[in-house]
Formats: structure tokens, sequence, C-alpha cells
């Protein structure tokens, strides 16, 4: 019986078995952020340790940095002091540390990739629930907490229990105007958002081998909401032609080898798997969120499901929803294309190719925050921010903006919002009372355009 990539990779890097079990496994790339580190680096002061590994540590600043305007200081003293921290912190032990300043800057996500800092083969880790969206690369990614950070930074490894492995089949091509985020929307709408407790999930399939890195990266990027630890895509020519010639990608001969060594972590085809399931991607269609939970799915053509729980009854409340009302049609005041989930240059592009030529509703205020400072470089090379600021939409710095509402991006009062990003439960876009609607960049794109949720394969044939 052959092995996983998920096993291939564990086993490469597991050190020792440890007395409670549990195994310490090597930590091939450690990426930090601003929010979760500076407490982990004052541990490790108190401890009186070092980093062991600085050259497998790398930084960017991304959580709390303001989108529209980036002078210093910023005018959230606690943002101010978070980054003032990392930037000392980084210093002291001569880690790599992305500045605004630098041209790399970014989403942590983001740039991993964008940098080939991101490989088949390896174990990563950072102090964010979204690093699964390394593995799409063929890795294995964990998103871990600020204890775990200093152990990282101590030793350079940390101790994890196994997992399952959950393969996740998605057979047959996409129906058009249908994307990665739709496909992980409708997964975890059919499997919950507890369903990957204990694993790790295995994306194949034609619909999967078919998607660029971009698609591959938003389809692991939110394997954590469907309750996965871990998320991962095995390793192909669409892998390999993505890193060739990144910035700390393997160079020349080097490369040849690195190849050798990715084609043999691979899932060989008679793998033993803990579980199997399998998906017709014919019967997935452009997706939104209805609730409080990406779990909370359906398709734009659907009405609203009747509650089956408490949960769902208080999540209709919570977004003023009704039960058989037609989600296609609902107004919006917000619209954010962004995040570690959809802000590269694809989910640009493809938003762009909705909005060109169109203007945004007037009572829609829409934003678009580039991932990176090369994706905002790489999208005005292109024109692509003309596109958007000819239609209404604000054009920002990098950052994870309004995914979240650790930075001045954030809504007010009762507003919907459309949102590229993750998650969407209360609170998680900054006021209580907003209420965020998940969907694909080229959802969010012609709500601002509409005013209103909008099937866009009837937008398209206008």
């Amino acid at each position: 019986m052959g092995e996983t990539l998920y096993k291939k990779i564990w086993d490469i890097h597991k050190i020792r078995r440890l007395n409670n079990g549990m195994d310490q496994l090597f930590i091939g790339l450690h990426l930090i952020h601003e929010v979760t580190s500076p407490q982990a680096f004052h541990m490790l002061e108190e401890l009186g340790l070092h980093v062991l590994m600085p050259h497998r540590n790398f930084a960017t600043v991304d959580h709390i940095v303001p989108t529209d305007c980036q002078k210093r200081p910023f005018d959230d003293p606690l943002a101010e002091e978070m980054l003032c921290a990392l930037e000392k912190n980084t210093k002291k032990y001569g880690i790599n540390f992305f500045s605004m300043s630098s041209g790399l800057q970014g989403i942590v996500h983001v740039i991993g990739p964008e940098l080939g800092l991101t490989r088949p083969g390896m174990t990563i880790a950072c102090g964010d629930s979204h690093t699964a969206t390394h593995g799409a690369f063929g890795s294995i990614a964990f998103g871990i907490g600020t204890s775990q950070v200093r152990n990282i930074l101590a030793t350079q490894s940390l101790a994890f229990s196994p997992m399952k492995v959950r393969k996740i089949e998605i057979n047959g091509k996409l129906p058009p105007f249908v994307y990665a985020k739709d496909i992980i929307l409708y997964l975890i709408g059919k499997l919950t958002a507890k369903g990957g407790l204990g694993y790790a999930y295995e994306f194949t399939g034609e619909a999967v081998e078919n998607l660029s890195m971009e698609g591959r990266l938003t389809l692991c990027n939110m394997a954590i909401e469907g309750g996965a630890r871990v998320g991962y895509v095995n390793p192909d020519e669409v892998t390999y032609n993505y890193l060739k010639g990144r910035r700390y990608a393997p160079k020349g001969d080097d490369f040849t080898k690195s190849i050798e060594y990715w084609e043999s972590i691979k899932s060989d085809k008679d793998a033993d798997y803990d579980d199997i399931k399998s998906f017709n991607a014919q019967d997935i269609s452009p997706m939104v969120t209805w609730g409080l939970s990406p779990e909370h799915t359906i398709s734009i053509s659907e009405r609203i499901p009747k509650p089956t729980c408490r949960d769902e009854e208080d999540a209709l409340a919570h977004m003023k929803l009704k039960a058989g009302e037609k989600i296609e049609g609902l107004r919006v005041d917000r619209v954010f294309i962004g995040s570690c989930t959809n802000g590269r240059l694809e989910d640009l592009k493809v938003a762009a190719n909705f909005v060109k030529g169109h203007k945004v509703k007037e009572s829609v205020k829409a934003i678009v925050v580039p991932g990176s400072s090369l994706v905002k470089h790489e999208a005005e090379k292109e024109g692509l921010h003309h596109v958007f600021l000819e239609a209404g939409f604000e054009w920002r710095m990098p950052g994870c903006s309004m995914c979240l509402g650790m930075n001045p991006d954030k809504l007010a009062g009762e507003e919907i919002c459309v949102s590229t990003s993750n998650r969407n439960f209360k609170g998680r876009q900054g006021s209580p009372k907003g209420r965020t609607i998940l969907a694909s960049p080229a959802t969010a794109a012609v709500a601002a355009i509409t005013g209103e949720l909008t099937d866009i394969r009837k937008f398209k044939n206008v």
C-alpha cells in the first residue's frame, strides 16, 4: 500500500516520538507577522533563549496596517506598538523583515508563495489560522498559537499529533463562471465547518488539477474553515512553472534537483486514505453565504434554507433574513475585494473583467486591496487600477484590510458587505452588527456594480 504526501512529509521531518505520544517535527519555514509575534519574542527573552535558525524565519506586517494612509506613526497606538516590536525583534535576531518600504511587504500568505519561500515538500508554520494556504504547493502548513511561535523561534520544531487524511475529489470540469472560492464554499457547505476536525484534506480531481496556483491557494486557504488543520494539493507542472524564477526558489541545477524531490513526495496512486469524499464539479455554481459561518452557504440561485438548529436561527436573525427568501437581489452596502483568500493578481484580473465599462452603484462603497506590494505593482503595470478607479472603486495599499477588524477598514452599524475574505462570524469585519457575505471576486465585483447580490452568469450575458 502506498503513502500520501502528508505521511511522506511528516516522516521526513519527524525528529522523534515524544513521551506524550506526539511527534516532534522540524519546521522548514516559519512565517511571522506583527500580531502573534511580540508576546512570543517576549517569552523567548524571559527564558534567556535566542532564535535558533533566523534564516528559516521571515517576517512581514499585514494585519494592522492601514490601507489608505500608511504614514508613521500610525493613528492607532496599539498598531504602532505592534509594528515597532516587530521591527525591533527582527533586527535584534537577524530575521529577514519585509517592511512597508521594502517593496515586498504584504499579507503573509500572499508573500510566502510569490517570493518562492513556500515550496513543495516543506513543513510550514505561522501564527495565523489560515496558514493552510501554503499547502497548495504540496507542503504541510500549520496555523499555530503564540506559545508555539516561541517554540519554533527557540527550537525550529514543534510537537504535533498525527492527523487522519481525507481525500476530496472534485471530478470533471467546472462550469463557466465558477471559481476556486465557489468550490471551497460548496465543500464546506456539504462537509460542514467541523467536518474536517482531526483531518488533513488532500484536494484532487480534474477540477483541482485544472486550477491555477492562485486558485489552489484559495482552496487550501479555507480548509481550516471546514475544520481541517491542513489542506494540500499534490505538486505538478503548474506548481513548478509558478515557482521557477521566484526570488527565493532554487535556481538552475538546484531547481531541477528540487523537482526530483518534489515528485517523490506526491501521494502514491495506491495511497491509503482514512476517508474519501467525491464530488461532481458540474454541481457547483456561484456560491454565497447567508449566515455566520462559511458552512451557511448556498448557490446564488437558491433560496435561503429553513433553519435546522438554534445557531442557524440566530444567524438568520443577525443577518435579518428569512427562510424561503431569494438570496439573489439582496441589497448590499459595501464590497471588499482582497485578503489572503482572494487578494492575488488573478483575483484582481477576474474582478476587473466584470467591472470594466461599468460604474459602482452610488449607494455602495467598494474597495480593492492588493494582497502584497508585488501584486499591487503587477496590477498597476497591467492597468487594473485604472479599471477599478474609473468604475468608482477605491484602490488601496496592501494589507489584510476588511478581512478582520484590526485596522481602520471596518464595517459600520448593520452594513451588509460582500467580501472575498474567509470568515463571516459576528463582528469579524469590525462592527458587532455588521453583516458579511462571502463570495468570489467575480460575484463581489458584480455586486458593487448592481448594488445587490447578482448571479454573475446573468450579468455576463447582459
